[in-house]
C-alpha cells in the first residue's frame, strides 16, 4: 500500500511538471516572437522568466525520480531529501533569471529604445496572465496535496508571475494611449519580484535540511494514536527526523505501569511501531521507556505536588517521566523550558532547589529535554 501510494505521488508530481513544461514553452515561444517584434525588453524579460520555469519543472521531474529510487547501501535511509536540494536548484535558476533580468533592464533605462506595440502583443500578454494564473493554482494545489516543496515552489513563482505579466500589460497600454513608456522600469520591477522569489525558495529549503520544527498537528495526531493504545499513560519526546516529504523516521518515550514486564513491553512495542507506520507513514526506530509509579497512593499525591511546585514556574512547558525510588530514596523526573527564556539555568536550579526543601530526605534528579 505505501508503495502504491509512492508511486502514485511519483506520477502526479511527473505529469503535472510536464504540463507546466508545455504550457511554459508554448508562453516562451510566443513572448520572445511578440517581444523581438515590438522591441519589448519586459516582454522579453517576461519570455525567460517563463524559461526559467520549464527548467525548474525539468529538474522537479528528475528529482522526484531519483527521490522515490529504492534505498541502497550508502543511502540506507532512502533519497527523499534530494526533493530539498532540487528546490534550492529551482531557486538557483529562478534567482539567476532575475539578477540577468535586472541588469537589462538597467540598460534600458540608461539607453531607452522605443517599442511598437500591436493588439497581437496586448493579446499574447492578456492569454499568457490567464494561463500562469490557472497553471499556478493547479500547479500548487498538486503540490499541497502531495507534499511536494518543488510543485508549491512552481506554482507559486507562476501565480507571481501572472502579476508580472499583468504590469508588462498595463506598461504597454499606458505606452499606446499616452505614449510614456515605462516598460524598462516594470523591467526591473520584474526581476526583483523573480529575485525575491528566489530567495525564498532558498531559504525554505536550506531550513528543511536543516531541520526545522515539525508541523505540530503531525506529532499531535502521532502522540493521541499512542495514547489510545492499551497501557500507554503518556506519551513525550516524540523526535521525527525528515527524510524526504513526507518521509519521517522517530523515536519516542511512552509512560507505562511499573508493574509491566519486559515479557509484556516487548510486543506492546511492537505494536505502535506498527500501528504508527500503518496509521501515519512513520518509522518509529526507538521507543523509551518511563515507568510510571502504581503501587503506592503516597508517591501519587507527593507526584502531583512536585507537578504544581514545577508548573508555577514561569517558562516550563511541560513535566514528565516522574518516578520515585522507594529502594534509594530518590526522585527523578524531566521537565521542558520554552527556548524564549533567557534564565533557563536560572529556572532549572530554583526547581531543583523548591523541589529539595519539600523533600530533603530524597536524591533529586532533574533532566530538561528539548523543547522540538
Amino acid at each position: 500500500m505505501k508503495k502504491n501510494n509512492e508511486e502514485k505521488r511519483e506520477n502526479i508530481i511527473i505529469k503535472t511538471s510536464i504540463i507546466g513544461i508545455l504550457v511554459n514553452i508554448l508562453l516562451v515561444f510566443f513572448k520572445a516572437i511578440v517581444g523581438l517584434l515590438s522591441n519589448s525588453i519586459a516582454i522579453i524579460l517576461d519570455a525567460v522568466n517563463n524559461l526559467s520555469d520549464a527548467l525548474s519543472s525539468i529538474v522537479t521531474i528528475i528529482a522526484t525520480k531519483i527521490a522515490d529510487s529504492e534505498p541502497d547501501k550508502k543511502h540506507p535511509l532512502g533519497h527523499g531529501r534530494v526533493e530539498y536540494l532540487s528546490a534550492m536548484i529551482v531557486a538557483g535558476i529562478i534567482f539567476y533569471a532575475g539578477i540577468t533580468s535586472l541588469v537589462e533592464s538597467i540598460k534600458k533605462i540608461i539607453n531607452p529604445e522605443k517599442v511598437e506595440y500591436s493588439k497581437i502583443t496586448l493579446l499574447v500578454l492578456l492569454v499568457s496572465i490567464i494561463l500562469k494564473l490557472v497553471l499556478g493554482k493547479y500547479v500548487k494545489t498538486k503540490g499541497e496535496n502531495f507534499n511536494s516543496p518543488s510543485l508549491v515552489a512552481s506554482g507559486s513563482d507562476a501565480m507571481s508571475d501572472a502579476i508580472l505579466s499583468l504590469s508588462v500589460l498595463i506598461s504597454a497600454i499606458l505606452y499606446i494611449f499616452t505614449n510614456i513608456n515605462i516598460e524598462a522600469y516594470v523591467g526591473v520591477l520584474i526581476s526583483i519580484f523573480i529575485i525575491k522569489a528566489g530567495l525564498e525558495i532558498f531559504m525554505d529549503a536550506v531550513n528543511e535540511i536543516l531541520g526545522k520544527r515539525v508541523n505540530k498537528d503531525i506529532k499531535n495526531k502521532i502522540k493521541k494514536t499512542i495514547c489510545e493504545i492499551e497501557n500507554v499513560h503518556g506519551v513525550y519526546d516524540l523526535v521525527l527526523h525528515d527524510y524526504g516529504p513526507d518521509k519521517y523516521i522517530g523515536s519516542v518515550h511512552i509512560e507505562i505501569p511499573d508493574s509491566m514486564t519486559a515479557e509484556q513491553i516487548d510486543p506492546l512495542e511492537r505494536h505502535i511501531t506498527d500501528v504508527v507506520l500503518a496509521k501515519h507513514n512513520v518509522y518509529l526506530s526507538g521507543i523509551t521507556i518511563y515507568s510510571m509509579n502504581t503501587k503506592n497512593e503516597e508517591i501519587i499525591k507527593i507526584h502531583s505536588d512536585i507537578m504544581k511546585t514545577v508548573m508555577s514556574n514561569e517558562g516550563v512547558l511541560e513535566f514528565h517521566g516522574f518516578y520515585i525510588e522507594e529502594k534509594n530514596k530518590s526522585i527523578r523526573f524531566d521537565i521542558i523550558i520554552d527556548y524564549s527564556v533567557k534564565n533557563r539555568e536560572e529556572i532549572y536550579n530554583k526547581i531543583l532547589n523548591d523541589v529539595k526543601k519539600k523533600y530533603p530526605d530524597y536524591t533529586i534528579s532533574i533532566k530538561v529535554d528539548m523543547d522540538i
